[in-house]
């Protein structure tokens, strides 16, 4: 079972958590500036840091986590966020994994996804795709 970080909060991200996601994803900050600006990114600090971030958006009646990264104890609370989302709005909810992150797996499952097939590959990494009704 997941545990969540003591004294973790969640909120919206805003642009100047950029380099810090950035430094999360070996990403360069104007890609991460760009996500901030495109998705929906919920980010989790703890002690003033921030130690994981989910994004998503909604189209077609579901919602596409397009990114979770940090400390994987941070990745169940962070799936409420497109989940409760998606609960509201009365949709589905869509991710597709990596094959070579376990942590990411595990805490999808944890919260009810179930693997409904295998995704595209990116970057040469087979994925995995998990669905929430």
């Amino acid at each position: 079972m997941w545990h969540t970080t003591p004294g973790m909060e969640v909120r919206d991200a805003v642009e100047a958590d950029a380099g810090r996601l950035a430094a999360l994803t070996d990403a360069p900050r104007d890609v991460m500036r760009n996500l901030v600006h495109d998705r929906t990114v919920r980010v989790a600090e703890a002690d003033d840091e921030i130690v994981g971030f989910v994004s998503y958006d909604a189209r077609e009646r579901t919602v596409h986590v397009t990114q979770l990264e940090g400390d994987p104890d941070t990745f169940e609370r962070l799936f409420e966020e497109p989940v409760g989302f998606a609960r509201s709005e009365g949709m589905s909810v869509e991710l597709l994994a990596p094959d070579d992150e376990p942590d990411l797996q595990e805490a999808a499952r944890a919260v009810g996804f179930e693997e409904v097939g295998s995704g595209p590959h990116f970057e040469g990494t087979p994925t995995t795709r998990f669905r929430l009704e």
